[in-house]
């Protein structure tokens, strides 16, 4: 008996589904980052929290997306791990981007959005992305995910923006102070998880006209700087993947339809549309 394994891998966290003729099954681990991982260490962890639910199986092909995997190093070290633990199957390894084109586009043509802690986007052709938009990180960009909402709310915060009921809420959910949050972002690591935690403020406290400005300011500037600048925009549908999309799944339908843009799908995560695409190809194949 044949199947496939299919992985969405962040930093922290990694969704396995093996698919075939008879069941889906759902595995979850630690996340497989390669800038974190040796290639040992990869090879160990899928060893010990993947092969034993996969072993009678017979894995024909492991389809890996993950984070850190636009990086020509860190693929040939994901693929040397996963051809250690599965030596009979085909491995493919790509990026969390092309894990957002296939899930939300399968073959045809599109634009594919990824708006969750961080952002991006690009235009796939219904086989490979042609056009991507330069991301520049949560510093500089990541204009409508998590980090860049959550930073905002932050803003507000520090520079008493909030009115008292907001600043009231605010002190109660976080129970912070202004050192605390300047130590996180400047001097902690991971400073854009830290930021995009901020963000779930935003979707506990909807209707006060400074959240709605906050989301809608917030995500307007990843349409202005990002989707405004394909041309592909206005003749294929856009899709968004992640929590931020899948949050404030109203503003993005808003925005489209003030931008004239097409609405596609919006899902909260890759793998629903991953499976649909694997299975699809492999009923072609």
């Amino acid at each position: 008996m044949s199947s496939i394994l299919i992985a969405d891998s962040g930093a922290t966290k990694a969704e396995w589904c093996l698919l075939t003729k008879e069941e889906k099954k759902t595995i979850l681990t630690p996340g497989l980052s390669p800038y974190f991982l040796t290639t040992d260490a990869i090879a160990g962890l899928v060893r010990q929290e993947v092969a034993p639910h996969v072993e009678n199986a017979g894995v024909q092909a492991v389809y890996f997306y993950g984070t850190g995997c636009a990086n020509p190093d860190n693929v040939k070290s994901v693929k040397k791990a996963l051809r250690s633990v599965f030596a009979d199957a085909e491995v493919e390894v790509s990026t969390d981007l092309m894990a957002a084109a296939r899930a939300l586009c399968g073959h045809e043509k599109g634009i594919a959005c990824i708006l969750g802690t961080g952002s991006n986007s690009c235009y796939y052709n219904g086989k490979s992305i042609v056009k991507n938009s330069p991301g520049l990180g949560y510093v500089l960009g990541d204009e409508g995910s998590g980090a860049y909402l959550g930073k905002k709310v932050i803003q507000h915060y520090l520079y008493d923006t909030f009115d008292e009921d907001l600043r009231a809420r605010f002190d109660a959910k976080f129970v912070t102070t202004p050192v605390e949050i300047l130590d996180n972002v400047y001097k902690k690591p991971l400073p854009n998880r830290y930021l995009a935690s901020f963000a779930m403020f935003l979707a506990e406290n909807r209707g006060h006209y400074m959240i709605e400005n906050i989301i809608e300011d917030g995500l307007n500037d990843f349409f202005f700087q990002h989707l405004n600048k394909y041309n592909e925009v206005w003749k294929y549908p856009v899709n968004f993947v992640g929590s931020v999309a899948d949050g404030f799944k109203d503003v993005l339908q808003s925005l489209c339809a003030s931008y004239e843009f097409e609405l596609g799908r919006i899902f909260k995560n890759p793998m629903q549309g991953l499976t649909e695409y694997h299975t699809e190809l492999r009923m072609k194949n």
